[in-house]
């Protein structure tokens, strides 16, 4: 992914008002982060911890959500993430929801999907980050395919949320 600055985020985002993307915690660490590494940009917002953030870049546009993650019971079994396919034990893996985009998410319409909780699905999958022992299993297709199959479940997402 191409590094990022912060007016770029804030311009991207398809399920917030331009007020709430000018409100929102932008990380301030932008230049710092592992972008050749990254398939998308993701975080939590540090003053609101059910708060998370998204941006993807899809080549002809950047596209952002607003993100919220669902209150949660503790758990003591281990989830996988639908997008990158790592299982997390606890509170790893978070349902997030998206507000949908346009006049559905004006009604109170969401899509949401298990994802790792800190969004750092690239950084999993490449071993950048550890969950734990057991938390990747060996696949048989390439990082590259890997990779490909977690954009595809990210785009799917997003076309979900601007439908």
């Amino acid at each position: 992914m191409k590094p990022l600055t912060e007016h770029d985020i804030r311009a991207s985002f398809v399920n917030s008002t331009k007020g709430e993307a000018k409100r929102m915690h932008v990380p301030r660490d932008l230049g710092e982060r592992p972008w050749d590494d990254l398939d998308f940009l993701g975080w939590t917002d540090p003053a609101a911890p059910d708060r998370s953030y998204l941006v993807i870049d899809l080549g002809d546009r950047l596209v952002g959500v607003a993100l919220r993650r669902a209150a949660q019971a503790g758990r003591a079994r281990k989830t996988m993430c639908a997008w990158c396919l790592t299982t997390h034990s606890g509170d790893g893996v978070s349902l997030m929801t998206a507000r949908k985009a346009g006049k559905s998410g004006q009604l109170g319409n969401s899509v949401g999907a298990y994802v790792c909780a800190d969004l750092q699905c690239s950084l999993y999958l490449r071993g950048k980050k550890n969950a734990g022992p057991g938390s990747r299993f060996h696949e048989s297709i390439t990082r590259d395919e890997q990779a490909a199959r977690l954009v595809t479940g990210v785009v799917a997402f997003l076309d979900r949320v601007e439908s």
